[in-house]
């Protein structure tokens, strides 16, 4: 793979001028095709006396991708009232002439945009102030795997925009978070969309903010320990896509850029046998990383380009990313990836959820999403408590490597474990729902809070990278259509004032403790991790142990997933004072060493025990 010309791509600006390029393979100007691009300044845009400017545009060859148009405008002041000339930001698009079309083809967004506002227009700013990065920047170490837990954000639910989600920083560390999934901020055509069909992978979406307060958002979490991954699609698109738009338009039959290349799902798919999808994508992952200091990224919907570990999609597009950030050895804000006698710190993870032990161990994501801890969480909700088997071996991570070697070079894999996620209903969903607006909405049940108790403590202890979905530590409780509009398209803002009723201050309580333990204490991180699978002393009963260790330490998780209080047993393999860690106050004594040890679980509640 290699990297797309950005610097003669999308516009450029230079003493009052505005260059624009565009690549559009197969549509040329022999053709008897013109393509011309509009601008309005963003202060007229919905005035009816000032319409916006008309440039065209001229082709060229580009010697590796063929087809490309450019041309330079002046941004001269002029009378008439309009704001044209002066500093501020520009909305722009292309139009085409086609003699394939009876009428010119109007609001094709620029792809290669930096900046983006409202609707199927793209942008750019005169006189853009650029952001500086902090000198912090230069020794700011992305966390090792085993050190991370998520926070998935969608951020106008979250607090509206980048500003209000930088805001929150200390909340989010407080809590025990070290890094943060952004939902998709790329650019889309709606106001209200969770951002899975881009149109613009260039540039955050103008609902959000403009491109510094992205890099600012960044660089505060840096400096607050919380490292920052984006959700990217890149097997898939909205239709407004311009390599989708404009040739489905035309009429052709073929396509330069998309194409059914593995699955197709959620809109039209990209076609990676096409070098120019490659690169493209590769030079969008490269652009992220490089301008925003992201540290990595969660591939959304693998499955559109997987064709298998070894192929010309995703494989190849994590392998070339990851060679791409180790031939920056470590200078500048790259240093960031680096740290002695380990493999690059990049993140990628993939949602692969049809294949995630391939996706991740054979390739070179380093994570991945996957559903069977989930499934397993749903089954015991149901009241199956044979699904507490299958929930103790995913909690342990039974069927993933912990460490691959890729070219002779050891690296480490893990995937993300959750209860929640932005495609799921809010697991309270499973213990009863209302209706709210006559039915319009439905919600969970907040009166069954406690039930959530012992999965919280099973997500959080368990192997793997804890990840909570916005506002799941303080009991958010809405419900999500399983397809439809409302699906992705209603918004469904975090209601703070959970933070501090009775249902949310116990639930948030719990997961300070549990995120501290985690933190604090090695073991729950690096420790070795055993199941204790025996159905007639805890499944059976609706109780489920698992334990950590390491030489120095010892912990012992037991959860009850049911309505009464249990008393039962364990033999510890050793002798001592256990010391219960979630209130201290249930301690165990004098335990010797491999002999039974009685004690009692709560109902809808665990303990946690280490050795002292």
């Amino acid at each position: 793979m290699q990297l797309l010309p950005l610097d003669k791509l999308g516009p450029h600006i230079k003493q009052g001028e505005v260059h624009f390029g565009f690549l559009l393979p197969w549509v040329s100007a022999h053709d008897g095709n013109r393509l011309f691009v509009k601008l309005i300044h963003e202060q007229d845009q919905f005035l009816q006396t000032v319409k916006a400017r008309r440039f065209e545009l001229q082709h060229g060859l580009d010697a590796t991708y063929g087809d490309y148009w450019s041309g330079t405008v002046k941004l001269v002041p002029e009378d008439g009232g309009s704001h044209f000339g002066q500093p501020g930001r520009y909305l722009y698009r292309y139009d085409l002439e086609s003699p394939l079309l009876d009428t010119p083809l109007d609001w094709i967004v620029d792809p290669y945009a930096r900046e983006y506002g409202v609707g199927h227009q793209s942008a750019f700013t005169l006189d853009y102030e650029e952001h500086v990065w902090a000198d912090s920047e230069k020794v700011w170490k992305t966390p090792h795997l085993r050190d991370l837990v998520v926070y998935e954000i969608m951020l106008h639910e979250f607090s509206w925009d980048l500003v209000g989600a930088q805001n929150l920083l200390p909340y989010l560390r407080d809590l025990g978070v070290s890094c943060i999934e952004l939902m998709p901020v790329a650019n889309v055509a709606r106001s209200i969309d969770w951002g899975f069909e881009p149109i613009g992978p260039f540039g955050p979406d103008e609902r959000f903010g403009k491109r510094r307060h992205l890099q600012r958002f960044v660089e505060s979490a840096h400096q607050h320990g919380i490292a920052v991954i984006l959700d990217m699609i890149h097997g898939h698109t909205g239709s407004h896509f311009a390599y989708e738009y404009v040739y489905a338009r035309l009429g052709y039959h073929e396509n330069p850029f998309m194409g059914s290349f593995a699955k197709d799902m959620f809109g039209p798919s990209v076609d990676y046998r096409r070098t120019f999808v490659q690169d493209f994508y590769f030079t969008v992952n490269d652009y992220w990383l490089d301008r925003y200091h992201i540290d990595g990224i969660r591939y959304d919907c693998v499955p559109n380009y997987w064709d298998g570990p070894a192929g010309v999609g995703y494989a190849n597009l994590v392998y070339h990313t990851y060679r791409r950030v180790e031939q920056q050895q470590g200078t500048g804000h790259w240093q960031r990836f680096f740290v002695s006698d380990e493999p690059l710190r990049l993140i990628q993870c993939a949602e692969q959820l049809e294949h995630p032990v391939d996706a991740v161990e054979k390739t070179y994501s380093n994570a991945a999403w996957q559903n069977e801890t989930l499934g397993a969480f749903q089954g015991v909700a149901s009241g199956d408590w044979g699904r507490l088997t299958d929930l103790g071996l995913q909690l342990g991570l039974t069927n993933y490597e912990e460490v691959i070697v890729h070219d002779g070079q050891i690296h480490p894999k893990t995937v993300f474990q959750y209860l929640e996620n932005h495609d799921h209903s809010r697991f309270l969903c499973r213990f009863g729902t209302h209706d709210l607006l006559g039915g319009v909405i439905r919600e969970a049940d907040r009166s069954h809070w406690y039930r959530l108790q012992p999965y919280l403590i099973a997500l959080l202890l368990a192997k793997g990278v804890p990840l909570l979905w916005q506002g799941q530590e303080i009991g958010e409780s809405y419900d999500i259509p399983s397809d439809g509009y409302a699906r992705i398209g209603r918004l469904r803002p975090m209601r703070w004032e959970y933070f501090y009723d009775g249902p949310g201050h116990a639930l948030i309580t719990l997961c300070r403790c549990l995120l501290k333990l985690r933190a604090d204490h090695d073991v729950f991180r690096r420790g070795q991790f055993y199941f204790h699978n025996h159905w007639d002393q805890w499944q059976s009963r609706g109780l489920l142990l698992f334990s950590h260790w390491t030489d120095e330490c010892y912990a012992l998780v037991a959860l009850n997933f049911t309505e009464q209080e249990q008393a039962t047993s364990f033999w510890f393999p050793r002798a001592g004072d256990y010391r219960e860690r979630l209130h201290g106050i249930h301690d165990l004594h004098a335990v010797p060493e491999g002999q039974p040890t009685a004690f009692t679980v709560p109902s809808h509640y665990g303990r946690v025990w280490m050795l002292d």
